[in-house]
């Protein structure tokens, strides 16, 4: 799965670990999730959307074949 995690980071001056502590979890967490090693719960990817005032699916998108 793709995502703009860490453009949308960017756009806002954060760190991997200022994400982390908004989300309630760790800096390789943010890490693995933005990376695409690992895909978020949906209750960790609804906390992103609330965070970034987006929809998941403006955030997360699906690869081709998925």
């Amino acid at each position: 799965m793709k995502n703009r995690l860490k453009v949308l980071r960017a756009e806002r001056d954060w760190s991997q670990q200022d994400l982390a502590d908004k989300l309630g979890v760790s800096r390789q967490s943010v890490n693995a999730i933005e990376t695409g090693r690992y895909d978020p719960s949906l209750p960790l990817a609804f906390r992103l959307a609330d965070i970034f005032a987006m929809r998941i699916e403006e955030i997360f998108q699906r690869e081709k074949g998925e």
